[in-house]
Order: structure tokens, then sequence, then C-alpha cells
């Protein structure tokens, strides 16, 4: 039994962020879903109030799903840097100021880390399903790397440009989509923290292995 029937109408990303929104749609379109946003259906967004990613996520899905009558698909996803006792964490949008400056935050994170010789972190994307009744799912995903400066690379989005996965020469500032993520539906392997938690929503959610 699946959670969700792409062809019971469209599902609601969670989302403000066009980036965020970009991925979203590059991983569900081959699922055979019609995409919605909470921007295209000039949502407000909700206050994030919780302090781990799951309840983030959680806070946002619910708001859409209640406010719309939609099953809606949320993600709180940031990087948590293991010398910054894993900062900035939830708060890495919030690093960016209310300008999403994402150089200002990178640069940010680069000075903290000048004194420090663990330049080690990972991504950590949770995705929440939820649906108008109240109900939600969870799904993790995380990829460990290092931070590199100065930025390379200008694909992407976020923290891209300074994150260079763990067995890789490039960061994700400078892969493509399609090497970003890694995956597809019925393929094993997946290389972001946000492919790698789609990984699970399609074989939970939808029954795709």
């Amino acid at each position: 039994m699946t959670l969700l029937d792409p062809e019971a109408g469209p599902l609601l990303v969670a989302s403000h962020n066009a980036g965020k929104i970009a991925e979203f749609r590059d991983l569900l379109g081959p699922l055979g879903f019609e995409v919605v946003s909470a921007a295209d259906k000039g949502l407000p967004e909700p206050e994030e109030t919780g302090s781990t990613f799951e309840e983030n996520a959680q806070i946002k899905a619910l708001a859409a799903a209640r406010a719309t009558g939609l099953a809606a698909l949320s993600d709180d996803s940031g990087l948590a840097v293991d010398a910054l006792s894993g900062d900035p964490g939830i708060y890495s949008a919030r690093w960016a100021g209310p300008n999403k400056d994402f150089a200002r935050a990178m640069a940010q994170v680069n000075e903290k880390l000048e004194r420090s010789a663990d330049r080690t972190g990972r991504f950590v994307a949770v995705l929440c399903l939820a649906t108008p009744d109240g109900a939600t799912r969870l799904f993790r995903g995380e990829i460990e790397g290092t931070l590199v400066w100065p930025p390379r690379g200008a694909l992407g989005f976020g923290y891209d440009p300074m994150f260079r996965p763990e067995g890789q020469e490039r960061t994700f500032g400078e892969m493509s989509a399609e090497e970003k993520h890694g995956w597809a539906p019925g393929q094993a392997h997946a290389l972001s923290h946000r492919a790698r938690a789609f990984r699970l929503f399609a074989k939970e959610a939808l029954g795709v292995s």
C-alpha cells in the first residue's frame, strides 16, 4: 500500500525558496507528480519554531496541507559543521540574513573555521509528507563532506559552492543538478542529502524501489 497516488492531484511543495523548489521539481518530475509550491499559492511562510530539522519540516508541511487541502511535502535542511558544534544547522538560512546572502553566510562559516584544522561537516535534509488530516511521515538524508575555501562553482544554491562531498573532487556548486543528486527512480545510489531523503520517500510513500 502506497501513501500517495500521483494521479490523485497536485503535490504541494511547502517552500518559497526558488532553488529548493527547482530541486523538488527535478526529483519529483520522474515520479509523475504535478508540483505546485507554497509560493505559487501565495501562502505565508510559517514561523519555524522547532529545535530540530524534523520539527521544522513538520511545521511547514502541516501548515501548507491544512491551508490548501492538498498533500504537502516540505524540507528542512542545512549545513552542520563539526567544529562549530553542528552550527549553522537548523539556522543555516538565517545565517544568510533577510536578503538570503549565502556568500555572506559561507564567509561567516569560513571565518569561524580559520583556527580549526577540522573542516568536516554534513548536509542534512529532512522531508515531511503531510496530509490535510494532520498525518505526517518523515524521511531523512545526510551526506558527509569537507568545507573548502574559497567557494567553487556557480551551480546549485546556498552553501553548495563550499561543500565538497566525501569521495568527490568537486563541490556541489561545480556539479549539474543530475550530478549533484546522483539518483533517479529505480536507482539504488543517491549522492546529495536531498536525493537520499527522496530515495526513502519514493520507496516508502510510493513503493518505488
